[in-house]
């Protein structure tokens, strides 16, 4: 028979006794309850640990906007306790962009030890984190318990869209791990940011790989929030919600048969305001179908901030090397690409092994173009159900100068200039926007001064003239705040932008460099093997893809070298869905495209 008791000890820690002859080890709790916390709360003397909260329990004034993970943040945190190979190749890649700020536990020996910054600076050192790069990582020391720092760390908050930054904490609901849940505490006061929590009356069980915000209050979640809170109805904690994070549309998605922990970033990612990246499994696979029913459950109900259907961006959840190529509902771990973190203009991806690595990350490339792209070895976590979104968090700057943009899409508009909206945002109010087109990169940027043209919505615009049809149009946008503040969007402008094709009329390009002869594809209507003929004048690099009429990519039907003369491509339209669809022909001399009728 198992007892929790908890002690408050002032030496800078927090005791765990448990009334067993076997503690937890802080090396082998997963992202879900252990088994032996499953064992402990099916005793029928069990209580849930007390919280011992020190942040302010009720709601902060509003208005409230909780920060997406794409925005700028001031810092990234890890716990260092597990996994420490993968943690350094985190800070390698998270030190060239921000600061890092390393949990470091405590020398409690209940809690098998702790780290001191020394220990933890040379094993940095020795492990390639240059002298440069370790000016940026700080060292907090703060009782803990695991390393899954996204699921009981706080989350950035602004008080009236842009100005004040608070943190908001949940309850975390692991029974071994109440040092976890105070883990926030120190940072908050660390960082000198004020902390809400979720506590008393307002009390919410939540865990922050089960949450994901578009910046602009609509979050996403399972199920699971609602199971881990029964007391609770669903409008009680879409209260919550609102109260202490400005969230005012939280859709909820089916738990998934095979997923353990029922933490949506164990499938899905929001790469930006529109955009969701959703892990696929092969048809009718271990969660697929779920997974499917729950994004068509998210299609049919909701839009985008914009009021325009979510794009959805597929990439491979892949079977499990390790356990015989095997996927979940066969025993095989949970392998995911989309437990990835975004820390200002670099994006950490989960990496497993080549055949499936090298796809994952050309989509990464592909949806976030001008983003550093790194892949990190996760075959380790992915075993206790997590990957590196589940061991990072991020804290969000100060001063954050938001701008929020909806990307144009392709157009047949050849006559009249492309307007660019942007809601642009900072607390000392915003001095100068500006906007930067051209239809090619190398020979630089044009920029036209943008205008508020909305107070009141904080809206700006500026106009990009016409181009004619067959035209790769890149823009990006720039603001200056009164203080002084700079910021461009995407983050990684100039080297990454916006884009869109001018298409024409008929879909088809006017302006082609005669290098490239994309004859006819037959059969055209199509169902199932059809052939594409293509002709180049020299050997290049190059990529051939279908997108829908709305210039949604649907397949890459060739990417790589392609050799002087004649060659036959294939595609095999059998898995998509009637309709027509533009096939595209890029190399770094100019695009072609024709339409292709699917029956």
């Amino acid at each position: 028979m198992h007892k929790l008791l908890q002690k408050i000890v002032f030496v800078g820690c927090i005791t765990l006794i448990i009334n067993a002859q076997k503690l937890f080890s802080q090396n082998d709790l997963p992202v879900g309850f252990s088994p032996e916390e499953i064992q402990l709360m099916q005793s029928p003397d069990y209580k849930a640990p007390a919280y011992f909260g020190s942040g302010i329990a009720t709601p902060p004034p509003g208005p409230l906007r909780t920060m997406a993970q794409w925005e700028e943040m001031q810092a990234l945190t890890i716990t260092w306790i597990s996994y420490k190979s993968v943690l350094l190749e985190i800070v390698k890649a998270a030190a060239l962009e921000t600061k890092v700020y390393i949990i470091c536990g405590t020398q409690c020996p209940t809690f098998g030890g702790g780290s001191d910054s020394l220990t933890v600076k040379n094993y940095l050192s020795s492990g390639g984190v240059p002298a440069s790069s370790l000016l940026n990582v700080h060292y907090v020391y703060a009782p803990c318990n695991s390393v899954w720092t996204r699921d009981y760390s706080a989350n950035s908050v602004y008080m009236n869209d842009v100005d004040s930054l608070i943190m908001v904490d949940w309850k975390y609901n692991r029974p071994s791990r109440t040092s976890d849940d105070t883990v926030s505490h120190m940072l908050a006061r660390r960082l000198n940011i004020p902390l809400y929590e979720t506590q008393g009356a307002n009390q919410l069980i939540h865990t922050g790989g089960n949450f994901m915000s578009d910046g602009l209050g609509t979050a996403f979640s399972s199920e699971l929030g609602l199971n881990e809170n029964p007391s609770l109805t669903e409008t009680q904690i879409n209260t919550i919600m609102q109260d202490f994070m400005g969230i005012t549309r939280y859709p909820k998605m089916e738990v998934l048969p095979y997923d353990g922990i029922h933490h949506i970033d164990m499938h899905m990612k929001l790469l930006n305001e529109e955009t969701l990246l959703v892990g696929q499994y092969p048809v009718g696979t271990a969660d697929g179908p779920q997974i499917e029913a729950n994004i068509q459950y998210i299609l049919s109900g909701f839009n985008s901030v914009f009021g325009t259907p979510y794009k959805v961006i597929r990439i491979p959840q892949p079977p499990d090397q390790l356990n015989g190529y095997t996927y979940p509902n066969n025993g095989g771990n949970y392998l995911t690409y989309t437990n990835s973190s975004i820390i200002n203009k670099t994006i950490i991806v989960p990496q497993y092994y080549q055949q499936y690595d090298t796809t994952a990350l050309r989509i990464f490339r592909d949806a976030m173009p001008g983003y550093n792209v790194v892949g990190i070895n996760s075959n380790s976590t992915i075993s206790a159900s997590g990957s590196l979104h589940c061991i990072t968090h991020s804290v969000g700057i100060t001063d954050p100068l938001l701008i929020v943009h909806q990307n144009l899409p392709n157009t047949a508009n050849t006559i009249t200039p492309y307007q660019v909206d942007a809601r642009i945002q900072h607390k000392s109010g915003i001095q100068t926007a500006a906007l930067y087109y051209t239809n090619d990169t190398t020979l630089g940027f044009t920029s036209v001064a943008m205008t508020l043209t909305n107070s009141t919505n904080h809206t700006w615009t500026g106009y990009i003239p016409a181009y004619p049809s067959g035209t790769h149009v890149f823009y990006y946008i720039k603001a200056n705040a009164n203080s002084g503040k700079e910021q461009v969007r995407p983050m990684p402008a100039p080297r990454g932008n916006f884009m869109f094709w001018v298409i024409g009329s008929l879909g088809m390009d006017a302006n082609i460099n005669l290098s490239i002869t994309m004859k006819p594809a037959f059969p055209n209507p199509s169902h199932g093997i059809t052939c594409i003929p293509v002709s180049l004048n020299k050997n290049t690099k190059g990529t051939i893809k279908l997108y829908d009429m709305i210039g949604k990519e649907v397949a890459i039907i060739y990417e790589g070298e392609m050799m002087a003369g004649e060659k036959n491509y294939f595609i095999n339209s059998l898995t998509i869905n009637p309709g027509a669809y533009l096939i595209s022909i890029e190399t770094n001399d100019g695009r072609q495209t024709q339409k292709l009728m699917i029956k």
